[in-house]
């Protein structure tokens, strides 16, 4: 028996003294599936200054193969989100095509509210009306590229806000919002879905539009079945109980997507799970439990989220970073599926305290590696990911691009 095979029969002996059934776990881990941001493979920054790398894509075409490496390594990776205009091409069925021959689909789209000039103060809750419409009418060309490339997934963030007390009407702005979230509802095709992102601040200082969850709860409640809210785990004040709102939206049938990140200030964007790992079990633990509801209709919700990755890499090399982002869901996403429910609920139901919150902390303590190892050698994939892109040769393949290929513009 080699080690690999030392450390999983380790494993499964300890699941199976906890009531955990590790097969089950492997199937459903295997059907992870987490879709890689076009925009985390080009030049990124800070409000500071967008830092220059070699090798970044210069187009759309050129992150698909980006995020086709990721994809060959990691095999959970089959869609990849596009942003428009960053993404802007001339043909967007080209642009699918080019994305099922590198063994990949589109997956969300996601408009640009907040960096035209026209928008700085404000794009769909502006007080010009003409303002208000052009980003309508930005709204509903993605929706029609959405039908070019095969997407049924709307993400829209509204970066929309005022930075001192009085420089808007904030009840005459959530009208406008209101109004502009209707026109694009109503646009949609019956398989697609509208994903309200919220944020609490920035790049508006006072107020943003659309601020927390329960705003953004509100917003696609007032729509419709078509319309849910997507958590950015980076999009919360400090000390914030992402989990909770997890589990709320989870239990309305209104949580529809992820954006995943870490953060220890601010919006930081950092590499997934680098900062609070625990925080990302947690809510993971959420997702699975809901699975594993009796309530369909929370089970359903569960089953349909979108998880997505929201990175700007700004001084990592963007491929590897976006593997160690897709690895680390998969381990934190594997603890969560080996938690002793039976057990915890036992715990729950005698009032144990230390008792249920050490089931908990015990099971995201465990090394999962020899299962994702497992099911990665499975799979015909390389056991370590990072390893293998690291020896590919790939980052000096694509050093032939240069320095000044696409990134925020």
């Amino acid at each position: 028996m080699n080690r690999m095979d030392q450390a999983y029969a380790l494993l499964e002996a300890e699941c199976r003294d906890r009531g955990v059934d590790l097969d089950a776990a492997a199937r459903r881990l295997a059907e992870l599936e987490v879709e890689t941001p076009s925009w985390g493979y080009g030049d990124s920054g800070t409000r500071f200054k967008v830092f220059k790398q070699a090798g970044v894509p210069r187009n759309a075409f050129e992150k698909i193969d980006d995020a086709a490496v990721v994809h060959r390594l990691t095999g959970a990776c089959p869609s990849v989100a596009i942003h428009i205009p960053w993404d802007k091409v001339d043909d967007y069925r080209a642009l699918a095509q080019h994305a099922r021959d590198s063994g990949l689909r589109i997956g969300a789209v996601n408009p640009n509210l907040f960096q035209d000039d026209d928008y700085v103060l404000g794009s769909i809750t502006n007080v010009r009306p003409e303002i208000r419409r052009k980003a309508i009418q930005h709204m509903l060309e993605c929706v029609d590229i959405m039908r070019e490339v095969g997407s049924t997934v709307l993400s829209l963030w509204v970066p929309d806000g005022t930075n001192y007390p009085g420089q808007g009407d904030m009840r005459r702005r959530k009208r406008w919002l209101e109004e502009a979230l209707r026109e694009v509802y109503d646009a949609l095709d019956p398989d697609m879905r509208l994903l309200i992102e919220y944020k609490f601040f920035e790049p508006a200082f006072y107020h943003t539009d659309l601020a927390d969850w329960g705003m953004a709860y509100l917003a696609a409640e007032k729509l419709g079945p078509q319309a849910q809210v997507l958590v950015d785990t980076g999009h919360h004040p400090q000390g914030t109980n992402v989990e909770h709102i997890v589990a709320v939206l989870l239990d309305e049938g209104r949580l529809g997507g992820f954006h995943f990140n870490s953060r220890k200030y601010a919006d930081d964007d950092l590499i997934v799970g680098a900062i609070h790992p625990y925080e990302l079990f947690l809510i993971f633990a959420e997702i699975v439990a809901a699975e594993r509801s009796g309530d369909q209709r929370v089970a359903q919700t569960a089953r349909a989220i979108a998880y997505m990755i929201d990175q700007s890499h700004n001084i990592e090399p963007k491929i590897p970073a976006m593997i160690r982002s897709v690895c680390n869901i998969q381990t934190q996403f594997a603890k969560a599926l080996l938690i002793p429910w039976d057990l915890l609920r036992d715990r729950q139901e005698q009032n144990d305290v230390l008792g249920a919150e050490g089931v908990l902390r015990e099971t995201f303590e465990l090394d999962v590696r020899p299962l994702l190892w497992r099911i990665r050698e499975e799979r015909g994939l390389p056991v370590d990911p990072m390893k293998a892109f690291a020896e590919s040769g790939h980052m000096g393949a694509i050093s032939s691009r240069g320095i000044g290929g696409s990134g925020w513009s």
